[in-house]
């Protein structure tokens, strides 16, 4: 599927400036890009692309339009729909589109996409004072031996050196603090700060630090220090299992988050607009948003990263809960990302002054990783044109 993909016409490079790539999924790296010169696909049109206006004048999304429509047709089948939304600085809607069959409002599992959801969340926890970036789970949890000097910073960054993944994180019977006491027992697998190992349990610990601090379990703090500040309903929730909609008692806190297109981007134009929210509510502050865009611990090794997926040699780090998009991670970006095995890729890039969301839900994990990831690369240099950036 993902071999094809860059099959548009000529419209497609990929490339996207300064920045590198981002979570994929596996893929068969050995297949090469067809000539741009194929014949495309038919594209399945989803009629003329919404927008807004004053905010959208001069800004042309042909090619946008092209490159998302056409990817769809060179999926063979494979893609049902997806929606493209890109919104301005003003957090004003400038293009909108629907290809094949999806719904913006319609609420999806997003999987890893709740990585940046989890990380806005601790962030603010940090910003109030009731958790610090250095706390460790001995002061906090009360652990003891050598995983009792994992900071909340290691646990953010995926630096903990604790194994990546445990059984009991896709348990919905057990409490998460029951998870959290079971990962406490396991084996590291490197000493904290010093190797990168993508996963599920570096975030499931640093939710348990959370709810030990406010006396709250997870879905009320993700309720009261960020859904109902910037406006988002009660059914958006946390499970264990988002695609059944099942466990909320140990919810999955690196991919357990169902919420719709619309509803998530109040959450990446917080992210963008510096810890601001579209309504204007202060959620993170400046200071810990830069934070979020730089790789913490840059001398760390990398054990499993996606990116590796994609066979093409990218050298992508991770700040604080989010991929960083640009060749200088230790400095900081201004373009970051989290995409989710099920396809849901949201992003923003501070520098061009646009946040867009590819939303969809497949559950061909793998190959639609590989699909959405290499969509939002192919777009990323189109878009940043319509906004008069290189």
């Amino acid at each position: 599927m993902r071999s094809s993909i860059f099959a548009l016409a000529g419209l497609v490079v990929l490339a996207s400036g300064a920045c590198g790539g981002t979570e994929a999924g596996p893929a068969d790296a050995s297949t090469p890009l067809p000539s741009a010169t194929t014949e495309p696909a038919p594209i399945p049109d989803g009629g003329t692309p919404e927008t807004s206006t004053p905010s959208d004048a001069g800004l042309d999304f042909t090619a946008v339009d092209a490159i998302a429509g056409r990817a769809i047709g060179a999926s063979d089948g494979g893609i049902p729909g997806y929606s493209l939304t890109i919104y301005d600085r003003r957090h004003a809607l400038v293009f909108k589109k629907v290809y094949g069959t999806f719904a913006t409002e319609t609420r999806v599992a997003v999987a890893s996409a709740s990585k940046l959801v989890s990380g806005l969340v601790l962030l603010r926890l940090v910003d109030q004072g009731k958790l610090s970036l250095d706390s460790t789970t001995g002061d906090v949890l009360g652990w003891t031996g050598p995983n009792a000097t994992i900071k909340l910073s290691h646990l953010m960054s995926f630096t903990s050196g604790l194994p990546r993944e445990a059984a009991c994180i896709l348990k919905p019977a057990i409490p998460l603090s029951a998870c959290v006491d079971e990962i406490r027992d396991t084996t590291a697998v490197a000493e904290p700060g010093t190797r990168f190992d993508y996963g599920s349990t570096h975030l499931h610990v640093a939710a348990r630090m959370a709810e030990v601090k406010t006396g709250k379990p997870w879905a009320t703090i993700f309720q009261d220090e960020l859904k109902a500040p910037v406006g988002l309903p009660p059914e958006v929730v946390y499970y264990t299992a988002p695609r059944q909609e099942v466990g909320v008692q140990n919810p999955l806190i690196a991919g357990g988050l169902r919420v719709s297109v619309d509803e998530y981007a109040k959450i990446l134009g917080t992210a963008f607009a510096n810890g601001v929210a579209p309504n204007g509510t202060r959620i993170v502050s400046d200071a810990s948003i830069a934070l979020q865009a730089k790789a913490p611990y840059p001398a760390a090794i990398v054990g499993y990263s996606p990116i590796a997926a994609l066979g093409q040699g990218l050298d992508v780090r991770y700040g604080l809960a989010a991929w960083l998009e640009c060749a200088t991670p230790n400095e900081g970006c201004a373009q970051i990302s989290s995409p989710g095995a099920f396809g849901f890729t949201p992003w923003l890039d501070r520098d061009a002054g646009y946040y867009a969301i590819l939303g969809m839900e497949v559950e061909r994990t793998g190959e639609v990783v590989g699909f959405a990831v290499e969509l939002q690369h192919a777009l990323m240099p189109e878009i940043r044109k319509a906004f008069g950036k290189p």
